[in-house]
């Protein structure tokens, strides 16, 4: 028996991009830091929260590329001569990458008590019906 991908299956036609981007997505390095959380805010919009405690908003930055979402964190080392007896709070950098689909749209970003929160919408897909015409051959 030959397995099909969703990109080859019959009746999914033009999905391979789709296809290609859960592979990049698959690929693209997200460990478990920083969490995060993805929620629904209403029938067509949702918002990521990351956890970002002691990063600032000059720490952060906000892409989309090619329609992936990808927030990157980066701290400043200040050490500034001090000296750790104990270094628990990790000051790494970060790269969470989200793949959208067609018609969401990014819209604000909020940075609130060390939570990051992205605020997503998707735009009402239009119903068209379209009547093709057959020809005679």
């Amino acid at each position: 028996m030959t397995k099909l991908s969703m990109g080859s299956h019959p009746y999914m036609l033009g999905f391979e991009q789709l296809e290609r981007l859960l592979e990049r997505s698959a690929k693209s390095g997200n460990e478990g830091y920083p969490p995060f959380n993805i929620e629904q805010t209403s029938e067509n919009s949702y918002r990521i929260t990351l956890a970002v405690a002691g990063f600032a908003e000059g720490d952060l930055s906000i892409t989309l590329e090619d329609r992936q979402l990808v927030i990157r964190g980066r701290q400043r080392d200040d050490a500034d001569g001090r000296v750790y007896l104990h270094r628990g709070i990790a000051a790494r950098q970060f790269q969470r990458s989200f793949v959208l689909a067609d018609g969401v749209e990014v819209g604000e970003a909020i940075m609130e008590n060390g939570l990051l929160h992205v605020d997503l919408t998707r735009a009402a897909p239009e119903t068209v019906v379209q009547t093709i015409k057959i020809n005679k051959g």
